[in-house]
């Protein structure tokens, strides 16, 4: 039996990371009571009574409790964006290599990727790895996400009384914080121009890589470069361009804990737009949290998923 705490497990990530370890029965949760979940000297009892312990907090608060945690032997995935390229964390992606899934194993902090990253990631690692993708090309990634990955307050925008929320375009100053860990972790010299955006629909994401300056030769081995890398893994398939339909529904993953990744456009000329599919909250977020844990407890991967 595993005890896991979840630091802010009444927001949208750490109710659904609650949600999927409360129908276990290797997992005991620690929890506090309501009134005391900003309690500091209560969250810090209930760090030290965990064997693991999940922060789904404000990168502000993860900041002012992580020298706590330092001195503790409580393993840690942070779901913030607080640690991600930082020192003394592991990229919580076990699906970049497997020295990344060894490192997450044998870690005791483990960053949790971002919804947007770990789909502009999938796509670009393996692609640049191949050299199919200049390391410093100009990349440029659109995205559209569920109005969850906000959190409550966005949320209560689109669900609320009287809501009127639509679709909508932000982080156009290219400052979104998931840019650095999608250089680093995708292997580029430079930052993409990113254009996220949120629709009106719960959870779900697609994030689209249009790729002009590829050649024809480049293009067409693509699809094979991102099957060989991703060839038995259990959370990410590549699926063939028609495999959506014609219109492609960000929803189409909604309520799962996968990725699908596919190269759409014209292979004959060199055109083409690299897509990624996944729940926002599942892969994105609380199902990759839930993976990571699994890994590091030394259980398979998919163990509640």
């Amino acid at each position: 039996m595993f005890k896991v705490f979840i630091d802010g497990e009444v927001g949208t990530t750490g109710l659904q990371i609650r949600d999927r370890l409360a129908r276990r029965d290797d997992i005991e949760i620690v929890s506090i009571a309501y009134e005391d979940r900003k309690n500091f000297d209560a969250r810090i009892a209930a760090f030290e009574a965990a064997d693991f312990a999940v922060l789904c907090l404000p990168d502000a608060a993860v900041h002012e409790v992580a020298p706590y945690l330092a001195k503790m032997d409580t393993r840690i995935v942070d779901a913030s964006t607080a640690h991600r390229i930082a020192d003394g964390w592991v990229f919580g992606f076990a699906e970049l290599s497997d020295a990344r899934r060894d490192a997450i194993a044998k870690a005791q902090f483990v960053s949790n990727p971002g919804c947007y990253s770990t789909g502009a990631i999938a796509l670009l690692h393996p692609l640049v790895e191949a050299g199919l993708i200049a390391s410093d090309a100009p990349i440029a990634i659109n995205a559209i996400s569920g109005y969850t990955g906000g959190g409550k307050a966005l949320v209560e925008e689109y669900e609320g009384e009287g809501a009127t929320a639509n679709s909508f375009v932000y982080a156009t100053a290219q400052g979104h914080k998931h840019i650095p860990e999608i250089v680093k972790y995708a292997g580029l010299d430079t930052a993409p121009i990113f254009v996220p955006s949120v629709g009106p629909f719960a959870q779900g994401m697609i994030v689209q890589i249009p790729l002009p300056f590829a050649t024809p030769e480049q293009a067409a081995k693509m699809q094979g470069a991102l099957a060989d890398h991703y060839a038995g893994s259990n959370m990410v398939k590549v699926v063939d361009a028609d495999a959506w339909g014609g219109k492609v529904d960000p929803r189409h993953l909604a309520d799962t804990n996968g990725i699908e990744l596919s190269v759409h456009g014209d292979i004959a000329t060199g055109r083409v737009v690299l897509m990624a599919m996944l729940d926002n909250l599942g892969k994105g977020a609380s199902g990759a949290a839930v993976q990571n844990l699994n890994i590091m407890m030394g259980l398979d991967e998919t163990t509640g998923l």
